[in-house]
């Protein structure tokens, strides 16, 4: 069994970035499922953080294109700093969310990290959506539609210099994996900054094994490997708990597939779990499959070869 660094959970319970109330009681559901438990059982030093706590959702209307940006900051502050925080101590957080604009705070604290160390990052973004909108081409005024693009540059200075400069990364670390949901105006962006983008047609053409192939091929034991897993990744007959639900996505075995293969590079060293909607799920099942996908992507397999 490989060994893992020891892993710190945070919970950041908010749906502020999001269009349905719920992603905040994310962290307990995937704790109730039994995360921290399932890591301990394979070996893993597993520390729970307990929750980051800031402002309460307003459920306004969207502001010049975008929908409770002050708060959103502010939650992205904290999850940035508790995440830096805990890669500063040589750990790896895990962040419970929450909605996944929350991932400009975690992959801002994570591209800082990477900064200081000298490590090159990869991102693998694995998600239903391309989150590149901009408050021009938005139809909602969401944030947690924007965080890709906030992460490359492009937004409101509050979020493109969360971390004190812009931008935190740049589109050549993005890999996206299992996207089918983008909009027009999005299209157009992903596609002029050149986004690497796995679709599910292309993953259906080649098969889950090589476009995963390709997304980590480059990894190394320089490269900080950053999972940022929104569950309606997966097809929502198997994860019926997200706000956004798009058919057509990951089925177990894929889903499972791609985690095996991020364990087997052996480089993660920072994760998101965000979107999981508890209040839209049928007994908790759809924290129990993320558990069981997380823990894939610690060594879990049912490889029975050499």
């Amino acid at each position: 069994m490989r060994s893992h660094p020891p892993v710190s959970l945070i919970g950041v319970p908010t749906d502020i970035g999001a269009g349905d109330r719920g992603a905040r009681m994310g962290p307990e559901a995937l704790r109730l499922a039994g995360l921290g438990e399932a890591l301990a059982a394979r070996g893993v030093d597993v520390a729970d953080r307990g929750n980051l706590a800031g402002p309460d959702n307003p459920w306004l209307p969207p502001r010049d294109g975008y929908r409770h940006l002050d708060e959103v900051v502010a939650w992205n502050r904290l999850a940035m700093d508790a995440i830096h925080a805990e890669l500063k101590l040589g750990r790896l957080p895990i962040m419970l969310g929450g909605d996944h604009c929350l991932g400009i705070g975690s992959i801002t604290a994570v591209a800082r990290h990477c900064r200081e160390t000298g490590k090159n990052l990869r991102v693998l973004w694995l998600d239903a959506h391309a989150d590149f909108n901009t408050h021009e081409v938005t139809p909602s005024g969401n944030i947690h539609g924007m965080p890709v693009a906030c992460l490359c540059g492009i937004g409101p200075d509050a979020l493109t210099n969360l971390g004190g400069s812009a931008p935190a990364i740049s589109p050549s670390q993005v890999r996206q994996i299992g996207i089918r949901s983008v909009d027009e105006g999005e299209k157009r962006l992903v596609k002029e900054h050149r986004i690497d983008v796995y679709d599910m047609r292309y993953i259906d053409e080649v098969g889950m094994k090589r476009a995963m192939e390709q997304a980590l091929h480059g990894v190394d034991a320089d490269t900080h490997l950053h999972v940022s897993f929104d569950v309606d990744f997966l097809d929502p007959s198997i994860a019926p708990g997200v706000g956004t639900t798009v058919p057509g996505g990951p089925g177990y075995r894929e889903a499972q597939l791609v985690m095996e293969m991020i364990a087997d590079s052996g480089r993660m060293g920072s994760l998101d779990i965000v979107e999981l909607n508890p209040a839209l799920d049928h007994r908790n099942g759809t924290a129990m499959l993320a558990v069981d996908l997380v823990e894939s992507l610690f060594g879990k397999s049912t490889l029975m070869r050499d």
